[in-house]
C-alpha cells in the first residue's frame, strides 16, 4: 500500500491547465507546479468619474501645498556655525559690550588730522620707494650698455641668470615600478555635513 501512495501522481485538468502531484521522492516529498500558486484576477471596480475628479483634485492641492512650503523654506538662509554666537557667549553679552565713548569736536577734528599725516606719510613713503627703483633699473640698463660696447662676451655674461642667488633644489621620489598586489583605496568617506531641505 506504502508503494502504491508513493508512485502516485494525480493529474488535474482545470481551467485547461494540467495540475501535477507527486510524491516519486518520497512519500513526505509532495511538489506542486507553478500554475498551482495563480489565483483568478480580480474584477475591476467601476468608479464613480467624480470620486476620480476628486482624488486627483486632492493630490493636485497636496502637491501645490507642498511646492508652497518649499518656497518659504527657500527664502530662509542656511545657518553658517562659525558665525552662530555660542549660547554662553551670548548669556554674556551684557559683560563683554564696552560702553560707547563719547568723541567730542576737538578729539574728532585731531583723529583726522592724524589720519591724514599718516595716508601723506605713507604716499611720500611709496614714492620714494618707487623713485630709488626707477634710479636703479636706470644705472643698470646704463652699465649693461657702456659694457656692451666694451665686450659682447662680457655683456653675454653679465646678463644670464645666477643660478646661485636662488638656491633652490628639489628631492623627490624618482619614477617607480607598480607595487605587486597593492589594492588602491576605495576612497570612501563619511559625510558629516548638514543637509538642508
Amino acid at each position: 500500500m506504502f508503494k502504491l501512495f508513493s508512485n502516485l501522481v494525480i493529474n488535474q485538468n482545470v481551467l485547461g491547465t494540467v495540475r501535477n502531484i507527486s510524491s516519486c521522492n518520497g512519500p513526505l516529498f509532495f511538489r506542486a507546479s507553478i500554475p498551482m500558486f495563480a489565483e483568478p484576477l480580480k474584477k475591476k471596480k467601476r468608479l464613480d468619474p467624480q470620486i476620480l475628479k476628486a482624488r486627483e483634485d486632492r493630490k493636485r492641492k497636496k502637491v501645490e501645498k507642498a511646492i508652497k512650503r518649499l518656497e518659504k523654506v527657500s527664502k530662509t538662509l542656511k545657518p553658517i556655525d562659525e558665525i552662530q554666537l555660542m549660547a554662553a557667549l551670548n548669556n554674556e553679552i551684557g559683560n563683554r559690550q564696552r560702553p560707547p565713548i563719547d568723541i567730542n569736536n576737538e578729539k574728532l577734528e585731531e583723529r583726522i588730522r592724524t589720519l591724514k599725516m599718516w595716508s601723506k606719510y605713507k604716499h611720500d613713503e611709496h614714492i620714494f620707494n618707487l623713485q630709488v627703483l626707477s634710479d636703479l633699473e636706470y644705472s643698470q640698463q646704463r652699465a649693461l650698455n657702456e659694457l656692451r660696447e666694451i665686450s659682447e662676451e662680457l655683456y653675454q655674461a653679465a646678463i644670464q641668470i645666477d643660478e646661485s642667488l636662488l638656491p633652490y633644489t628639489l628631492e623627490g621620489p624618482v619614477e617607480t615600478p607598480p607595487i605587486e598586489n597593492y589594492e588602491s583605496p576605495d576612497g570612501e568617506y563619511t559625510d558629516i555635513s548638514k543637509k538642508w531641505d
